[in-house]
């Protein structure tokens, strides 16, 4: 991680943290895909995700319904870093199902990467409430937490954060995050607390140790 602190405009969390509910959807078996969406299931899973991509478009041409073809194609472009067209493809796949929740979390990665704060909340909140209790909801609310700092809501960002740390006990990063919102807050005692947390968990996270350093200045230690 990078020696500054990092402020509202940057990120920890990208496309790769944790992508719960994708990997839940690849874990299901193949049947009932078509077999270009099934094919390029098998590409993604492989890291070819160009292939993935180029199946997935062939799956559509052939049937411009076949959300799981939208659902793959949306996680391949969001590895390549193709934020923009992740979301593109999401809105033209919400159009034909609203509430699909793998299409709202594409949508939602796509738009957090993109730097639309306020329509990835808007869709991470969406996300949350048709989650099954527990599934991904971690990830979820980590950035949640993190569009919250951007905005400098940093008290709506310690609900978030300590939300996401109740599913993920065992994150520094998150941990780390949650310190430096309530560093923000100037609740330096929780946000020491939340530091010395997280360098429990990862005593190299720097980002942790020049934070925990900055709130003992303030509390005088």
């Amino acid at each position: 991680m990078n020696a500054e602190p990092r402020g509202p405009g940057t990120s920890p969390w990208n496309f790769h943290s944790a992508p719960a509910l994708f990997l839940a959807f690849l874990i299901l078996c193949s049947v009932g895909l078509s077999a270009q969406a099934a094919e390029a299931q098998r590409a993604y899973k492989e890291g070819r995700y160009q292939d993935s991509v180029g199946l997935c478009l062939e799956a559509l041409r052939k049937n411009p319904n076949d959300m799981d073809a939208y659902v793959v194609l949306g996680w391949s472009y969001l590895k390549q870093g193709n934020w923009t067209a992740a979301h593109s493809y999401g809105t033209k796949a919400s159009q034909i199902q609203r509430y699909d929740h793998r299409i709202i979390e594409i949508m939602g990665r796509a738009a957090f990467n993109l730097g639309q704060n306020e329509e990835a909340l808007k869709l991470f909140q969406e996300l949350i409430t048709l989650l099954p209790e527990g599934t991904g909801s971690g990830s979820i609310y980590a950035l949640m937490g993190e569009v919250f700092i951007r905005l400098g809501a940093y008290q709506r960002a310690d609900i978030a954060l300590t939300s996401a740390i109740n599913y993920l006990p065992t994150d520094a990063l998150a941990w780390t995050r949650l310190g430096y919102a309530r560093e923000q807050a100037l609740d330096y005692g929780y946000a020491r607390e939340a530091y010395a947390s997280a360098l429990k968990l990862n005593p190299a996270l720097s980002d942790a140790k020049l934070g925990l350093e900055r709130v003992d200045r303030k509390l005088g230690r």
